[in-house]
């Protein structure tokens, strides 16, 4: 039995770079559950066994087929009765938690233990009155052949996006006088665990940057304004601790920046045009969960088919960052080539009601298989774009849109406003209320006195509606800095913005229309890449020296090279052809299928990246903060990474600002699809 982290990949492939998923994947599957057999053997199959927390942690990184073909035949819940197998050797992956411990050695102690060998794996660091009541029961130490801490209890939502499950982190930590709560202590210290396992698992060390408290006085700064630094020094008091795992670096190795919803309540409610947001935005979806209506075979009504929008899908992973035109055009042009290319395609489209020869069939049943599953993935999304595209058009999205960015840049203001909503009546209630959010941040002004009343009766929107502009104060700054505007600060980063939130990037590459806006952290992460962001908004719990800024230091467990910061002159390979970035456009054939998966790609060109940067937003993240993370890391040749406590549309996020000054919570988070 040993006790400590796990140590490097079974495979012998620590020393490979990784995209962030796949490390989290590897680490699960062969780590965990491929070293966890006794006497050597591989064969024998196992039991896993998780709580409510680690089977969350399982199914965001890896699929049942994966567990399965690390030897492991059954999946059970740690709390639910179980059949006694005392042939069969379990994993147990859960949190160190008292009751779990408990469970564990209620399964395992005793003359007639429920299984043969017990492989534990903690999720995150074990305290040791756990460790020592464990070793007390004699009869249970003999039944143990593992007992590590495995330090990954983070939820991958993406290959560069982690999140770490507090979908109520903005009431808990933002509601009024949520600093009385018990849950605040609660989720701060959750939330800092979890992201320290994010560096423990990578072997990573990083320097810990947080906002800082946005008031000149810092005796006068409430609570609200001291959570990212309470949650930096929280984390960095869980990477002390990692110093003595095995091949734990012992000087910095990559960035990480705390911030908080307050850096930008734009990127929440603003309509965001890429094929991702918009389908999780104006669609009825489950997580990445989509549910469509097929054409019954049998001939009777349609049937309701589920797919899911994920990595594994080439089509999805070439377009869900593209603009949701060019996400149209791209789709039109891969079915024309994929069907004046195909043979099936071209047999069964020329037939003319004559009888095919043996050589046409035999063409068809070759191409057949391999046909019908592009043939269906491709029309399953020029469904949906299709679907998408009559929704912009039935909602008058395009006009919306365009006041809203008209916004956020400074080409329109009051009038603009007032004119929408007296002439788009029948605008939706929700996309008014987004509108009015968004005019909020950049006109804090508007909405002083009786003002707020009479854009509401404007918008025919219900008092229970404005409550969330209400709220957006709590998440806006001290009540000092409130008082000194007369109404409710917005401000970003303290900046006076009468008439604009955001400057016109130059040197972009996206020229589509509505693509010009960009969420704030998209400054902040290339600042940081440069070693430009400014020290009295953004502080260092260790502080890095001029020299460690460049490049990592010795006792990296990486040493690629830093890049040199990077210049705003574009790259002489531009596209041509097309008007989306070159970091949008994954490698892929016209059909949106290749020889090489764009997975496999993507990883080839991450062996030359830099150090990592990684960004933490308290308070949910948005889909337009992870494409900046994507687009970013090839602009930088930086791996960036996106955590949050959740990742929110819209809707959401909307729901949970306006709870914000409700007493109870009655928000649940959905369960995990797991089997």
């Amino acid at each position: 039995m040993s006790f400590s982290d796990s140590e490097s990949s079974s495979h012998g492939c620590e020393r490979e770079y990784k995209v962030f998923r796949q490390f989290s994947r590897d680490r699960l599957l062969y780590e965990m559950l491929g070293s966890s057999t006794s006497g050597g053997s591989k064969s024998a199959w196992k039991v896993l066994i998780m709580d409510k927390v680690t089977v969350k942690v399982m199914s965001h990184s890896c699929k049942m087929a994966d567990i399965t073909d690390q030897g492991v035949s059954l999946v059970e819940d740690l709390f639910r009765r179980r059949q006694p197998l005392p042939s069969m050797e379990a994993i147990y992956f859960i949190q160190p938690s008292k009751e779990n411990i408990i469970m564990f050695l209620s399964d395992m102690s005793g003359r007639e233990p429920l299984y043969k060998k017990a492989f534990v794996f903690f999720s995150s660091p074990v305290p040791k009155e756990f460790v020592n009541h464990i070793k007390s029961d004699t009869s249970v130490i003999p039944r143990i052949g593992a007992l590590r801490e495995m330090n990954l209890e983070y939820f991958p939502i993406d290959s560069q996006g982690f999140i770490t499950d507090h979908e109520t982190a903005l009431e808990e930590l933002f509601s009024e006088d949520a600093e009385k709560s018990r849950k605040f202590e609660v989720c701060l210290n959750t939330m800092a665990t979890r992201i320290a396992t994010v560096f423990a698992s990578l072997k990573e060390l990083p320097f810990v940057r947080y906002r800082a408290v946005k008031t000149q006085d810092a005796s006068t700064a409430t609570t609200r304004d001291l959570i990212p630094s309470k949650l930096a020094e929280a984390v960095w008091n869980c990477l002390l601790k990692y110093k003595s795992i095995p091949n734990f670096p012992q000087t910095e190795t990559c960035d990480l920046l705390i911030l908080d919803r307050s850096v930008d309540q734009i990127a929440p409610v603003i309509h965001e045009w890429t094929y991702d947001a918009m389908c999780h935005d104006l669609l009825d979806m489950d997580g990445n969960k989509y549910v469509f209506e097929v054409p019954s075979k049998s001939g009777g009504p349609p049937e309701k088919k589920e797919v899911l929008l994920e990595d594994h899908d080439p089509v999805w992973l070439e377009l869900r960052h593209a603009h949701i035109a060019d996400a149209s055009e791209r789709l039109h042009d891969k079915m024309t080539n994929f069907k004046s290319r195909n043979k099936a395609a071209q047999v069964q489209s020329s037939r003319d009601g004559s009888e095919l020869s043996t050589r046409d069939l035999q063409k068809i049943v070759q191409a057949l298989p391999q046909y019908n599953e592009i043939v269906e993935k491709l029309s399953l999304h020029v469904e949906i774009a299709g679907t998408i595209n009559k929704y912009i058009r039935e909602m008058g999205l395009r006009e919306l849109g365009q006041v809203e960015q008209d916004l956020v840049f400074g080409d329109a203001g009051a009038k603009d406003v007032i004119s929408f909503l007296r002439t788009k009546q029948d605008a939706s209630p929700e996309n008014k209320l987004r509108l009015l959010m968004i005019y909020a941040s950049v006109y804090p002004e508007k909405f002083e006195g009786d003002k707020a009343s009479k854009l509401m009766q404007l918008a025919k929107l219900s008092r229970e509606d404005m409550k969330v502009i209400n709220n957006m104060q709590l998440l806006g700054g001290s009540s000092q800095s409130k008082k000194a505007t007369s109404g409710f600060s917005l401000k970003f980063d303290g900046q006076k913005t009468k008439q604009a939130t955001r400057k016109d990037r130059t040197g972009e590459e996206e020229t589509w229309q509505l693509f010009r806006f960009y969420p704030m952290i998209e400054e902040l992460i290339e600042n940081l890449s440069k070693g430009e962001l400014p020290k009295n908004n953004y502080s260092c719990m260790n502080e890095p020296s001029a020299v460690v800024q460049d490049r990592p230091q010795n006792g990296s467990s990486r040493t690629r090279p830093t890049p040199a910061a990077p210049t705003e002159k574009r790259p002489a390979h531009s596209m041509r052809s097309r008007r989306t970035a070159t970091w949008a456009r994954p490698h892929s054939s016209d059909d949106g299928y290749s020889s090489d998966s764009v997975l496999k790609n993507a990883t080839a060109d991450f062996k030359r990246m830099g150090r990592r940067i990684f960004i933490f937003i308290i308070g949910g993240a948005t889909r337009s903060e992870l494409r900046a993370c994507h687009k970013l890391t090839a602009k930088l040749n930086r791996e960036v990474v996106l955590g949050s406590s959740s990742l929110d549309d819209p809707p959401q996020y909307i729901t949970k600002l306006k709870l914000l000054s409700e007493k109870d919570l009655s928000m649940g988070a959905p369960q995990p699809n797991f089997w």
